[in-house]
């Protein structure tokens, strides 16, 4: 059966820090190892324990990624906690060459700039059941101060506020329980139809 041209665009996957969007790929990389493809985005922030150069992120220093911002060799890019990132467009065509689907992890700074490119990429927000529920996540990962987790929630309210405006997004999913929230993110990803879920109340 030929793939459905929703397969042949590049997946957009966007949502808060902490949010699951990590463990949701690695699910499905895993059960379709030759179906997908990972975008790696350039970075200057550095390694956490156990990531590696060229496999979760380049990790560059600021000089050369300002030198590929002058080269315009970014769809994308943002700062972010002091860091930036950047989503080249080498990355994205070094995936489709091998026939498979892009999937990129973007910023809601990047979902903003992406729309301003001929990309025409389906855009998936990830959304957590609430705020409550996300600083949870963001504490019991260990890896953030107390000051960074207010930071990255701070953030996390403007990225909702910016999916909840119209045609921003094509899908929600609220990642209220991973195995389900995994089950309608690979239909996404396979390019099935789905109902998305609404982006519920955050005011918590």
């Amino acid at each position: 059966m030929p793939p459905r041209p929703d397969f042949l665009r590049p997946l957009i996957l966007s949502g808060p820090s902490g949010v699951g969007k990590s463990t949701l790929l690695q699910r499905l990389f895993a059960e379709f190892p030759e179906k997908f493809g990972f975008s790696v985005s350039h970075t200057t922030r550095s390694p956490r324990p156990g990531e590696e150069d060229g496999k979760q992120y380049h990790f560059v220093a600021i000089q050369r990624f300002k030198d590929l911002i002058q080269q315009n060799a970014f769809i994308e890019h943002a700062e972010f906690s002091g860091n930036f990132y950047g989503t080249s467009f080498e990355t994205v065509g070094q995936v489709q060459l091998l026939g498979r689907r892009c999937i990129l992890d973007i910023e809601a700074q990047g979902v903003r700039q992406i729309k301003n490119t001929n990309l025409n990429p389906v855009y998936l927000f990830i959304s957590p059941p609430s705020m409550v529920a996300l600083r949870s996540r963001l504490q019991n990962r260990g890896t953030e101060t107390e000051a960074a987790v207010q930071k990255r929630l701070a953030t996390a309210l403007k990225e909702i506020e910016y999916a909840k405006e119209p045609n921003v997004h094509d899908i929600v999913i609220v990642n209220d329980d991973l195995d389900r929230a995994y089950e309608v993110f690979k239909k996404v990803a396979l390019g099935e139809e789905v109902e998305g879920d609404t982006l519920p109340p955050l005011d918590d």
